[in-house]
């Protein structure tokens, strides 16, 4: 049996967010922000038509959006191996909406529905927050784009289904290992479909298959990592890749331990096939898996460059776990990282490692010849904090410094940080990292601009924790450019009488334009990112 552990992708509850380590067997490794190309806080849309997307400078009426005028639009583009598909999203279910900052308070505007998107009036010039759902931009644009790129065909249906039963029948497999540890990994299965948005991991209830090279299961569930699960359609093509991952040997550790990674040793893509996951009609995997090619690699990757920056995160933090991966990019990146299709390697080292790891690596890659490669390196470092009115209960809270970039670019030399914490974090002017109560109604986030890298922009990041529970939930994010170095919360943002964590997180992201598309980030590369994290506040 094999516990779930949830990735990042579409809940981010674990390293993201609380500092957990990925590495269970039969799941994705969380590599914290970075991967999903569709925002987290964005409501999902069907991709309706409103009229032709207008193009960049085009109000309406044919005219200029400019003076007082600001046109929002939300544009999705669908990748597919045949291209790529433009629609624009239906929000009417969640308009955005404008606030002008006055000092402490706000002066919120509502738009119109236009055709392309909403139009907001009466918007004096200068930055001004747009809100959607629970994310602000902070921008002084006259036409913002908050659509995202999303992986699939635009005409994907979705069930309301974050997981499914599954059959599993299957031969060829690899000996399948036991999990051990983050460093002595075990096998596990994946799934990711290249027609419609689907990555995820399976997990096995009624057997072990430690030993086998065959596994036959009635008892095993897909959970998709990216959200819902889609409507499979055999007329229209679509396919599942079903990947095993298991442990390769790396040697050993300086201080003598055993090192492996996982890798895909073994693949099979099904057929084209129908499916509707209802919760209750389990989905068939059926097939003969086959070994897949193998590729090497040379890493040198400098771990003390990232614990020596750990007192920037928190000063109270301590490193935590590093982690490599390297993974496919689904038709290629002429247009970003767009989508999430799993992992071809994780290699995680053992918590605290402050030594240059240098090895040969192998990879297996059983997608086409046209899909790209992606490296990611990311150092977690965590702090262990009281929640507060919990009876003394203590928690962890975590940051990462992480980057990402074409796999060759990423290993063609020494691996280290792109980008540094930013500095000196306060809330109201007193250090983010005393715990205290925040008694004022719209408190000022502030900092100064990290030593390593040149910030495209800031994310801000507010994590709540309901009352009796030691896990957060995501409350609000904020999205400022990278000449920012303060923002100013709403009144009425923070939960009264709550207990809250912070993120300000500095982005390197190279052409990545926050005030006009704010979404993108996530399908850009090169993508640096490194985190300064607050600790426990509470609101009266």
């Amino acid at each position: 049996m094999h516990l779930r552990h949830f990735s990042f992708l579409l809940v981010p509850a674990c390293a993201a967010w609380l500092g957990c380590a990925g590495g269970e067997p039969g799941t994705s490794p969380a590599l914290n922000d970075g991967q999903s190309t569709v925002d987290n806080d964005l409501p999902v849309g069907d991709g309706t038509w409103m009229g032709e997307p207008l193009a960049e400078g085009c109000a309406p009426d044919g005219g200029t959006s400019g003076g007082d005028a600001v046109l929002v639009k939300s544009t999705l583009y669908f990748h597919t191996a045949a291209g790529v598909a433009m629609r624009a999203e239906d929000r009417s279910g969640s308009p955005p909406e404008v606030l002008v900052p006055n000092g402490p308070t706000f002066t919120h505007i509502a738009g119109t529905a236009v055709d392309g998107g909403y139009q907001f009036v009466g918007v004096p010039s200068g930055p001004y927050y747009l809100r959607t759902g629970t994310t602000y931009i902070i921008t002084d644009e006259r036409e913002v784009d908050i659509g995202a790129d999303r992986l699939g065909r635009a005409d994907t249906t979705f069930t309301e289904w974050g997981e499914t039963p599954v059959q599993l029948n299957l031969s060829n497999l690899a000996p399948w290992a036991q999990y051990q540890s983050t460093t002595q990994p075990g096998s596990s299965l994946q799934v990711a479909s290249a027609q419609v948005d689907l990555y995820g991991g399976v997990d096995i209830f009624d057997v072990d298959p430690v030993g086998q090279t065959s596994l036959l299961s009635t008892d095993s569930q897909v959970w998709g990592g990216t959200g819902p699960i889609p409507v499979f359609e055999a007329a229209k093509g679509d396919r599942l890749y079903v990947n095993q991952l298991s442990p390769v040997d790396a040697g050993t550790l300086p201080d003598g331990g055993a090192l492996a990674y996982s890798t895909v040793l073994r693949s099979m893509q099904m057929s084209p096939f129908n499916f509707t996951a209802d919760g209750t009609t389990p989905l068939s995997i059926n097939g003969t898996m086959q070994p897949v090619p193998l590729a090497e690699f040379p890493l040198e990757w400098r771990l003390p460059g990232y614990t020596a920056r750990a007192t920037e995160v928190h000063p109270a933090a301590t490193p935590s776990i590093p982690s490599f991966y390297v993974m496919p990019a689904t038709h290629g990146l002429q247009d970003g990282w767009v989508g999430y299709s799993g992992e071809l390697l994780t290699l995680q080292l053992p918590r605290g490692a402050a030594y240059d790891f240098t090895r040969r690596l192998s990879y297996g890659n059983p997608f086409p010849s046209s899909w790209d490669l992606v490296g990611s390196a990311q150092y977690s470092f965590r702090t262990l904090q009281p929640l507060p009115n919990s009876g003394g209960t203590q928690v962890y809270l975590s940051g990462t410094l992480l980057s990402y970039d074409r796999l060759a670019n990423l290993i063609a030399s020494p691996v280290l940080p792109r980008v540094s914490p930013p500095r000196e974090l306060t809330i109201d002017g007193v250090a983010a990292s005393v715990p205290r109560e925040v008694g004022s109604a719209s408190p000022v986030i502030a900092w100064l601009p990290p030593t390593l890298g040149t910030p495209s922009a800031y994310r801000v990041s507010i994590t709540w924790y309901p009352p009796g529970q030691t896990y957060g939930y995501p409350h609000s994010r904020f999205y400022l450019p990278g000449s920012a170095t303060q923002v100013r919360l709403p009144p009425g943002l923070l939960v009264p009488g709550g207990t809250h964590h912070l993120r300000v997180s500095a982005l390197d992201v190279p052409g990545y334009d926050v005030e006009r598309r704010p979404f993108s980030s996530l399908d850009s590369i090169p993508y640096a990112q490194a985190d300064a994290i607050s600790s426990f506040f509470t609101t009266p």
